[in-house]
């Protein structure tokens, strides 16, 4: 049984994996690449490696030689750009030079595209039938968001056989097929596999590397049940991947080491697969039976955004409390009368935190009324952040270091308001939750 284990795993360290990104807004540094960050991180969970990644302009001879060289040396190239239907979304073309095999026109693919231009009433331009073109003996891989289906083919190179897999550049569209398509094949082809099962923890609060010093030596490799870890505008997620019998066998691994990771960061743990830390502070709310109203001064508005957004989705009963309003300032502004703050109490010349958030809840008519002051400069090149809580029973601040260029900032100071709400929610305070 050991014996066996080990020849699994050693069959799995054979196969690796490489990730293409194509395009030259990627080559030239006008945009940043986060497609091949993402696959790589899936690819660890089912336990291929990623050994190489490459990045190439949209020419065709630098294409084919990406290509030639990525199927010369891995199992499974997965790549991203290119499928557009413009003259230089080049990535079916690479693939039919590089198999030897001719586009072909495949009809069902085409009167897929054609129907998503019906549904939206307009014409189809000519160019959109490349997107229903593939290599001869290529698979279609489905994209039900957009029009540029993925390619899954076999291509003979060096003497050796490799499986591409070409995914639209849209990530919203190539997380989609990922799981839709591209992982169950790529589950189906691994040798001797069993089952493997999957579950994502969200976490906010602290960095990356802060998180993966929490945890007892669950982030490393060989590991099982396999435990990854990647961040996003500060939201970290831990990616848990069990190799078993069945469901049910990688499904009691998994709980063991989720225990663990919630037993060792505790609120820092706001939920699970795609929950975000917005979704946690309306659940909160609605269970409390708390409204809530935002003021936020200098942030764009990313607060009430978040808010409102999730709880179109998560439709909490509005007898349940829930987000009620959002009032957006820009830095310097005026606010209005009715919210009843002078611009001058504070030492900068801004209304502090504090007072907004109070004035909120009574403008608004509501339980809570949470400030989000503008950024300033803080230690450290660091920007800084005041957020304000108000209850019946008075006002709770925080003042938060944020670092990173302007938009994460943004994005940081959305995320680390909402999930002080949260957390204020989540400790049961009588003054916050009504107790």
């Amino acid at each position: 049984m050991v014996q066996d284990k080990d020849r699994e795993a050693d069959d799995l360290m054979l196969l690796r994996a490489e990730v293409i990104a194509i395009g030259d807004e990627l080559t030239t540094g006008q945009r940043l690449d986060t497609n091949s960050r993402w696959l790589s991180a899936e690819l660890a969970t089912i336990g291929i490696p990623v050994a190489f990644h490459t990045t190439a302009p949209d020419t065709l001879e630098a294409g084919i030689e990406a290509f030639r060289v990525a199927t010369g040396r891995a199992d499974f190239v997965l790549a991203t750009g290119g499928l557009g239907p413009t003259a230089d979304d080049l990535t079916r073309d690479v693939l039919a030079a590089l198999g030897g095999a001719p586009l072909e026109l495949d009809a069902a693919a085409l009167a897929a595209v054609e129907s998503r231009f019906a549904r939206r009433s307009a014409p189809m331009p000519a160019s959109n039938r490349r997107q229903a073109m593939f290599p001869r003996g290529s698979r279609i891989i489905p994209n039900p968001d957009g029009t540029a289906p993925g390619i899954d083919l076999d291509i003979v190179a060096s003497g050796r056989r490799s499986r591409v897999f070409a995914l639209p550049g849209v990530p919203a569209e190539m997380r989609t097929m990922w799981q839709a398509s591209v992982l169950p094949a790529l589950l189906a082809a691994l040798p001797d596999r069993g089952t493997i099962v999957q579950r994502r923890i969200k976490c906010y609060g602290a960095g990356e590397s802060a998180i993966e010093a929490m945890l007892p030596d669950l982030v490393r490799r060989g590991r099982d049940p396999l435990v990854g870890i990647t961040a996003h505008e500060a939201t970290i997620t831990l990616r848990i991947a069990a190799r078993g019998r069945d469901e049910a066998d990688c499904r009691a691994r998994i709980a063991t080491t989720e225990a663990t990771i919630r037993d060792c960061l505790g609120p820092l743990v706001f939920g699970a697969e795609d929950d975000e830390v917005e979704d946690a502070a309306l659940r909160a709310l609605a269970s409390a039976g708390r409204s809530l109203a935002v003021v936020e001064v200098g942030t764009a508005g990313r607060v009430a955004a978040l808010l409102a957004s999730a709880q179109a989705l998560l439709r909490p009963a509005a007898e349940a409390g829930g987000f009620r309003a959002g009032l957006v300032l820009a830095p310097g502004a005026e606010p209005p009368a009715f919210l009843g703050v002078d611009r001058s109490p504070g030492p900068d010349g801004r209304p502090p935190a504090a007072t907004v958030a109070a004035r909120a809840r009574e403008a608004f008519g509501t339980d809570l009324g949470l400030a989000v002051g503008p950024a300033r400069p803080g230690p450290e090149g660091r920007a800084t952040i005041d957020i304000a809580l108000a209850s019946a029973a008075g006002v709770e601040r925080s003042e938060h270091l944020l670092g990173g260029g302007p938009d994460i900032v943004l994005a940081r100071a959305a995320k680390a308001a909402i999930d002080f709400l949260r957390l204020a929610l989540a400790a049961g305070k009588p003054e916050v939750c009504g107790r």
